[in-house]
């Protein structure tokens, strides 16, 4: 919806610019530093509309290819992570398996909920 709201907001400022160089097309001396020059003000006019779509189409194409970039990389980072934690993860379960081998009784876990403070009865 929103390209299709820039596009129409293109097209009537396209239309609105044609329309301003149409009325304005009496002949004016443009000074190029070194010359100057005899030039209707209609060119001048869609001339400059049109550098100033180039310069803003070539920041846009850059700031894609740039997001594209970034994106890229952020993806490689975000596997690289989530291989590293998939195989921490399988370490770390591995050596908790081996600790619930080593010395856990059910004695001692008994011991322990009967030294827990608090309300015996669980009621509030």
């Amino acid at each position: 919806m929103k390209m299709q709201w820039a596009l129409i907001a293109g097209l009537v400022f396209a239309l609105l610019t044609g329309i301003f160089a149409v009325i304005n097309v009496d002949s004016v001396q443009v000074n190029l530093l070194f010359n100057t020059v005899q030039i209707p003000l209609i060119l001048l006019i869609l001339g400059c509309t049109l550098i100033g779509g180039i310069i803003v189409g070539s920041y846009g194409i850059f700031r894609q290819y740039r997001l594209q970039r970034e994106n890229k990389q952020l993806k490689l980072r975000v596997s690289e992570l989530e291989s590293s934690a998939a195989s921490s993860s399988s370490s770390t379960l591995d050596s908790f398996k081996t600790m619930d081998t080593f010395g856990t009784n059910d004695s001692d876990n008994a011991s322990v909920e009967s030294d827990s403070k608090g309300n015996p009865s669980g009621t509030l």
